[in-house]
């Protein structure tokens, strides 16, 4: 019995390996495209964004933020307080009602977290591709990331971010870690 956990303990090592750094299949990109991207539109996100961007964080204060997030170790209350919102239960709904969804977390026009599911490995997403290339300026855009390692889900995924749009407005972004062996 051991010995048949073991290997397929190793075969699912070595599959998730394989994908790393790689593109996505094409069944992630029409997931994306279609169900994923409805989500920008969802009046839960919609609204929890269009609040957060009323507050006029500065980048300083954003990137501040971001330094003690990475520096926590665990989960402290104010990263509590991004996990138990309502726009979290709402995110949570939504992750528990589909088997490949391991995280879904919510940025504003900035890229700082506004909710998430799960403790992400850092507060600011602004620096990385799965806002930039969502966000686009404000243009929006739906991004489906290469397939990594992911630090805060210690799992092989591929993130996927579709714009949060109030109207044609782009004001966030909503950032989705898929799990590709999970997509049928």
């Amino acid at each position: 019995m051991k010995k048949i956990i073991c290997a397929a303990l190793a075969i699912l090592f070595i599959a998730a390996i394989a994908y790393a750094g790689e593109k996505a299949p094409q069944k992630v990109y029409d997931l994306a495209n279609s169900k994923l991207a409805k989500y920008g539109t969802d009046s839960q996100v919609v609204k929890a964004v269009a609040v957060e961007n009323s507050k006029g964080k500065s980048i300083a204060q954003i990137k501040d933020m971001d330094k003690k997030w990475i520096a926590t170790p665990g989960i402290a209350d104010y990263m509590k307080e991004l996990m138990t919102s309502e726009c979290s239960k709402h995110l949570i709904k939504i992750k528990n009602s589909a088997p490949y969804l391991a995280e879904i977390f919510l940025t504003d026009n900035q890229g700082a977290n506004v909710c998430q599911t799960d403790k992400t490995s850092d507060y600011w997403q602004g620096d990385e591709k799965k806002f930039t290339e969502s966000f686009k300026g404000g243009e929006g855009a739906v991004f489906v990331d290469e397939v990594k390692f992911d630090e805060s889900t210690q799992e092989q995924l591929v993130h996927v971010s579709v714009p949060v749009k109030d109207e044609v407005k782009t004001i966030g972004a909503l950032i989705f870690g898929v799990q590709i062996s999970k997509v049928q």
